[in-house]
């Protein structure tokens, strides 16, 4: 039985920090856990913690089981959910595809289950069912991120700002700041076409990318090369303006102020020639980025469903699967005592005869066993069923 056990999302972060497992950890936990699960699989981030797992045991045993394995306090089981078969593995397909993230649609998850896949096939803690599911869930995220476009409709204050300056063609950016926003401004920047990134910061040591179109200024020198950039993006935790109208060249400008209290100088607003983004503004285009995306991930969750369906379908497979087996195993038996007759005989004169004999007995071991049954299966009663099948196999076979 395929089952889940998570973190919920809504706790704080001394809870959530408690059950976090690091990367380097994960397969040794795998490994643990495979002691009493058939199959498991750990996917373990900064937001979410949640165990996949296959057993015949359920509810209250196992989940204990798995508390007493990871040594984790029983105090905090009410900080988890379980789910069981089809709403563990339609949570799955949610979060490979983005619907669970805390930004919608976001790409990172999909890396992360396919590292918590490609962790549990080395340490070999999965074998049929979450081998399968989860190496379905990997293709679908991936079919649903490139069918759904998400990354053309960006939805986070960093990414806002330099799809918006990309849109503009611009090439030439200054980042002023380099915390947390700063930091995800520049890895955008990067990951896309641009000339040059000029980044600034009091401490130069904090910056460490190795990158010749990229070059890092303290902020006394910053105004020297406003001249040479095309798009500023600040996002400083200073109390005070950084970006003054009397230090701005008289040219073209897109600026962000991703920054609370703002980074820009009001009068800098009123220049003719300067476009500048507020955090509103830019809030606003989120709001609505978000609602863009949350409408093409459900048009598109037929996906899903698709892989969810694809799924079901192999586990009814695996039913028949020792028949499948006895069938070729049959099959073989069937040719190679033929091939023996033939190799015994095949330096006859007339090797068309022998041909002819040996491929019409291999075809005769199946009709007339198939006309054995039918007749048995029409006296029964049971004769249309029969013939349907038989109907299948020999009608429609190439």
């Amino acid at each position: 039985m395929i089952q889940l056990l998570g973190l919920k999302k809504d706790l704080k972060v001394e809870v959530r920090e408690k059950f976090s497992i690091i990367q380097k950890r994960i397969g040794e936990k795998n490994l643990l856990l495979s002691e009493i699960c058939r199959e498991v699989i750990i996917l373990s981030t900064c937001n979410r913690t949640e165990i996949y797992f296959n057993s015949d045991k359920c509810n209250e045993e196992i989940i204990n089981e798995i508390f007493d394995k990871l040594n984790w306090n029983k105090e905090f089981l009410e900080d988890f959910f379980y789910y069981k078969e089809e709403t563990a593995i339609d949570h799955l397909m949610k979060v490979v595809c983005g619907f669970d993230s805390l930004i919608l649609g976001e790409d990172q998850i999909l890396g992360q289950v396919k590292d918590a896949y490609g962790t549990a096939l080395k340490n070999k803690t999965v074998k049929d069912e979450l081998k399968k599911l989860f190496g379905l869930a990997v293709t679908c995220g991936k079919e649903f991120r490139n069918i759904s476009k998400l990354n053309s409709i960006p939805v986070s204050s960093a990414s806002i700002a330099v799809n918006t300056a990309r849109e503009k063609k611009i090439k030439r950016f200054m980042l002023l700041g380099f915390g947390n926003v700063g930091t995800l401004v520049s890895k955008y920047i990067l990951s896309g076409e641009f000339d040059t990134l000029y980044i600034v910061v009091r401490n130069k040591s904090a910056v460490n990318i190795e990158d010749e179109r990229v070059k890092v200024i303290s902020f006394a020198e910053r105004k020297n090369y406003y001249k040479y950039v095309d798009c500023i993006i600040s996002c400083t935790s200073a109390p005070h303006t950084v970006v003054w109208k009397k230090e701005l060249p008289n040219k073209d400008f897109e600026i962000f102020d991703l920054a609370v209290p703002r980074d820009v100088e009001e009068d800098v607003y009123k220049l003719k020639n300067v476009k500048v983004y507020d955090i509103d503004e830019i809030s606003d285009i989120d709001s609505k980025n978000k609602q863009k995306r949350k409408d093409v991930m459900e048009q598109n969750d037929y996906i899903m469903k698709k892989y969810i369906e694809e799924f079901h379908d192999w586990r009814k497979v695996q039913d028949v699967v020792h028949d499948i087996i006895r069938i070729k195993e049959h099959g073989k038996n069937v040719y190679e005592k033929r091939y023996e007759t033939f190799k015994h005989k095949k330096n006859t004169k007339d090797n068309e005869k022998l041909a002819h004999t040996l491929i019409k007995s291999t075809s005769d071991a199946y009709t007339n066993r198939a006309i054995e049954v039918l007749k048995e299966e029409q006296l029964k009663g049971c004769g249309e069923a029969c013939l349907k099948i038989i109907r299948r196999i020999f009608w429609e076979i190439q």
